[in-house]
């Protein structure tokens, strides 16, 4: 079995698995590798040409398994696809062609009918339908076939902005989605995450931190619509942008994206092996400005701290590869979970040996420091300075959230949240020195 993977009209190599040895291998084409200013889809895909291996198999089903959904979505794209979901291949010949970042996966990407451009309108009344119809159609399935393969586990579908302010789904080399489009979750234990992710998209943009652009729209369901900062919107195209996400970047399956990838129950908890700070911090030591990402990754670990959200994993970090290598792309996926009673609240990645905000002090902050490589010093400004604007915008953003059609209850819960935790870091801070010094 062989797919195409392709940047645009460009072929970037073969993707091929073994049915008698069931090892996976990727192969560049030579053109890609032989044209100036060509990158490899991650540091751990190099343009070195290696015999198929146990671990050449491994690093090439990370990386491509991390394009894939997640839970119930993936169930539903593999019952769609009619593929057993651990089908690798299967499920990309069946949803490659929208992926997170630059790549389209597919078979016979050459033909006529695959370099066709096509566009056809999404009316609200239609969205709204298959919003109420989710229970018995699943909604990444549109016009008979899965519409985008994009990791996570919350519905969303894939749309393109038009000028008119439709949105429309498309195919072809030259048209791809602009906008992601999230509805409510089905499940009553989140309900209100679209004003609650509004709220702290919102909030972490009125902090400084570069984020997506979002919008709240209601049709009349609330949908939450998140422009993709790995497309660029040209005049005749929309040109994909080559990305990897957190686990990518640690060459590390989906499954890890958690610190604890086993759990937290008594018998694993100690087992690590999953993506953490320190490893995240350390694979930036390859980027081409180092120390500006690596400060914009603390300001985003702090900020997840501030909003309260313990399922800040490493799937929900992209990258910008290609000539902007490992640039941090701007933030998404910003929810406070503390506000859910009924979810976990364990961090995803800890901050020293936390866990939780309760064990979280200035000792483990120093802990994350000697962890990560970075200045006391300077964790405890970052800190400051983002804590003392949260605090200073949290009600201003909560004003303009809740005049745009955000629900005031969620929003006032994620500002109280804000605000007790801002206090706890601002107070925190003044020891993390200290606590470094003295470890």
């Amino acid at each position: 079995m062989k797919l195409e993977v392709f940047i645009g009209t460009h072929e970037v190599g073969h993707l091929h698995y073994d049915d008698a040895t069931h090892l996976y291998s990727f192969r560049y084409s030579p053109d890609w590798i032989n044209t100036p200013g060509r990158s490899p889809l991650s540091p751990h895909l190099g343009f070195e040409q290696v015999q198929p291996s146990l671990l050449h198999s491994a690093t090439v089903k990370a990386f491509f398994d991390n394009l894939l959904p997640e839970g119930r979505a993936l169930d539903e794209a593999a019952a769609v696809c009619n593929v057993s979901k651990s089908s690798l291949l299967g499920l990309l010949a069946g949803m490659g062609m929208e992926t997170a970042g630059a790549l389209r996966i597919g078979i016979d990407l050459l033909t006529p009918q695959a370099e066709q451009n096509i566009m056809r309108q999404l009316p609200h009344e239609e969205l709204s339908q298959r919003i109420r119809d989710r229970a018995s159609i699943p909604f990444s399935v549109w016009d008979q076939r899965v519409r985008l393969s994009i990791a996570g586990y919350q519905d969303k579908i894939a749309v393109f902005d038009s000028d008119d302010g439709m949105w429309s789904l498309v195919d072809g080399p030259k048209l791809a989605s602009t906008h992601i489009i999230k509805p409510e979750p089905m499940h009553e234990a989140m309900a209100g995450l679209t004003s609650n992710e509004f709220f702290c998209m919102k909030l972490a943009a009125s902090v400084g931190l570069p984020v997506a652009e979002v919008s709240l729209h209601h049709v009349p369901e609330p949908v939450l619509a998140i422009r993709r900062f790995d497309r660029l919107r040209l005049k005749d195209e929309v040109r994909r942008l080559p990305v990897i996400d957190g686990c990518q970047l640690l060459n590390l399956p989906p499954a890890f994206k958690y610190e604890r990838p086993y759990g937290d129950s008594r018998d694993v908890a100690n087992i690590r092996d999953g993506s953490t700070f320190a490893g995240l911090f350390a694979a930036l030591s390859a980027a081409k400005f180092p120390a500006a990402e690596k400060a914009a990754l603390l300001r985003w670990a702090i900020f997840q701290i501030i909003i309260g959200n313990t399922d800040a994993h490493a799937k929900n970090l992209t990258f910008f590869t290609g000539e902007r290598w490992l640039m941090l792309a701007p933030a998404y996926d910003l929810v406070s979970t503390v506000i859910y009673p009924k979810l976990e609240h364990s961090y995803a990645m800890a901050i020293g040996d936390a866990f939780n905000a309760e064990n979280l002090d200035a000792a483990e902050w120093a802990e994350f420091c000697a962890a990560t490589e970075l200045a006391p010093a300077f964790v405890t400004k970052e800190i400051r300075a983002l804590a003392e604007r949260a605090k200073h915008s949290a009600d201003k953003t909560a004003r303009e959230v809740i005049n745009a059609g955000a629900d005031p209850a969620v929003v006032e819960a994620i500002v109280g949240q804000t605000l007790k935790e801002s206090s706890r870091l601002l107070e925190m801070s003044k020891n993390i020195s200290y606590m470094f010094k003295h470890r």
